[in-house]
């Protein structure tokens, strides 16, 4: 088995069955790790900026998460069966090159959530440093940190899997150790009946209820391109129950950072300016857990999401190996980073995103899990490489390289989740069709759940790429 301090050698190919040691507690450790960061508790704080109370933003909160969870569980699947990612192992519903579209929401997910955990991270390190030191850097002292955990990032995600499960086992212990220690930092200022601020994103109650939750929703569902990335490393005898626990049980856990958001938003002057607010109601004595926490918590985020996006574009272009497009795509988020915090507002910069990672990921989900129980979990590893080898055919070509029929599903679905959006930064043009609450997700799920099978019937697809059918048992008489 590879060290932990060797660079990871596999790309996108199926992984050796002999290097498939790892387990489902694996896969918790680096889903919970990856979410159990200030990227998570700034989401947390969204709910109280769009004006919510306590109560109603922990139950939009735990809607939002809990609704993820179940979207995203069955994306664990595919890993230990093709030996590959899940952009790759969409080729199987989608087509060996219309599996781009899995590609493309995994390089938007990682942008997002990678540049989330930077600039939170900095943030957090930049103003417990002042608050420690009583020295003011400003913009210089902003983008330094920013930098430092940018790099670190790049050389986790470039030795690989392993060493990346070795930093999400730290930061799920220390972590969690102080996000509880947060207790008796604010625990005696907190306020459970908090009011909220009445001044509502949306206008009104129930469409700003549905904007936290659908927002709450863009952490649980931003995994659902990732779970391959490492459920590949685990052999598929373990129980599916098994490794449909894992990442379930691992976005439960993230109400503890949803949480620790929630509660302190509720104390800082501007729930929209967190960071600075939080750091200047912090005892003293908590101003280097907090950069702590920020410091693994930004590996640990932009780790799961930077490192799936470079190994999957290692494989669409070819030239490159995992570590190049890695640092290629490491170094264009770098650049965004920069522009986005210093050029732009970042709370609406991530409920932009966030909208579009809902609206645009969860069809894909839909139709993958429906092609996974079509398929009776059977897929062919070798022909799923077609595309990544520059080769054509296989079981998985059908219309030069595409399956119109996932691509007319995920379509029309995507599309409608759009039109029916309604977020301070996308609202769609049939936002008001339901009085102005946001139906774009049911839309969009609705949408995709019911075409795609529809689609199978009346089309059927070719039997190669189905299960094999047992021979019945000949009599004996």
């Amino acid at each position: 088995m590879p060290k932990i301090t060797s660079v990871e050698h596999n790309g996108i190919a199926p992984i050796p069955f002999a290097e498939q040691t790892s387990r489902p507690r694996d896969l918790f450790r680096l889903a919970f790790g990856g979410a159990n960061t200030f990227a998570t508790i700034i989401l947390g704080t969204l709910p109280i900026a769009y004006g919510l109370s306590f109560p109603a933003a922990v139950a939009a909160t735990v809607t939002g998460v809990l609704a993820g969870a179940c979207v995203l569980a069955p994306m664990s699947l595919f890993g230990p069966v093709t030996r590959t990612n899940n952009a790759v192992a969409s080729g199987a519903h989608f087509g060996v090159a219309g599996r781009c579209v899995g590609s493309f929401l995994s390089l938007l997910t990682a942008i997002t959530f990678f540049a989330i955990s930077v600039w939170v991270s900095g943030d957090a390190v930049a103003g417990a440093a002042q608050r420690l030191f009583g020295i003011d850097g400003g913009g210089v002292l902003r983008g330094t940190a920013y930098g430092v955990i940018a790099i670190a990032t790049l050389v986790v995600c470039v030795y690989g899997y392993r060493f990346m499960l070795l930093i999400n086992r730290i930061a799920v212990v220390l972590g969690t150790a102080i996000m509880l220690l947060g207790v008796f930092a604010y625990g005696g200022r907190f306020d459970p009946a908090f009011p909220g601020t009445g001044d509502y994103a949306l206008g009104t109650f129930w469409p700003t209820w549905i904007l936290a939750a659908l927002t709450v929703m863009a952490n649980p569902i931003s995994f659902g391109a990732f779970l391959g990335d490492w459920s590949r490393y685990i052999p598929a005898t373990h129980s599916r129950r098994s490794l449909l626990a894992a990442p379930f049980l691992a976005q439960v856990a993230t109400l503890l950072p949803f949480g620790f958001g929630i509660a302190t938003a509720t104390l800082v002057t501007d729930a929209s300016d967190y960071i600075a607010g939080l750091t200047t109601i912090s005892p003293l004595w908590y101003a280097i857990p907090l950069i702590a926490v920020a410091l693994i918590g930004g590996l640990s985020t932009g780790t799961t999401a930077l490192y799936g996006t470079g190994l999957d574009f290692s494989s669409i272009f070819v030239r490159l190996s995992r570590v190049q497009a890695t640092l290629l795509i490491g170094t264009l988020s770098v650049v965004f980073i920069f522009v986005g915090n210093f050029a732009l507002d970042m709370v609406s910069s991530i409920n932009a995103f966030a909208t579009l990672i809902v609206l645009c990921t969860s069809p894909w989900m839909v139709i993958m899990m429906i092609g996974y129980l079509v398929r009776r979990g059977y897929y062919d590893p070798e022909d799923l490489q077609v595309f990544n080898q520059e080769r054509r055919g296989g079981r998985y070509w059908f219309t030069r390289g595409v399956n119109w029929r996932a691509m007319a599903a995920w379509l029309p679905a995507t599309t409608l989740g759009l039109l029916t959006a309604n977020t301070p930064m996308i609202a769609g043009p049939l936002r008001e069709i339901a009085g102005g609450v946001d139906i774009s997700l049911p839309a969009t799920l609705l949408t995709a759940a019911v075409t795609y099978p529809v689609l199978l019937r009346l089309f059927p697809e070719p039997a190669e790429v189905l299960a094999p059918v047992p021979a019945p048992a000949r009599s004996l008489r």
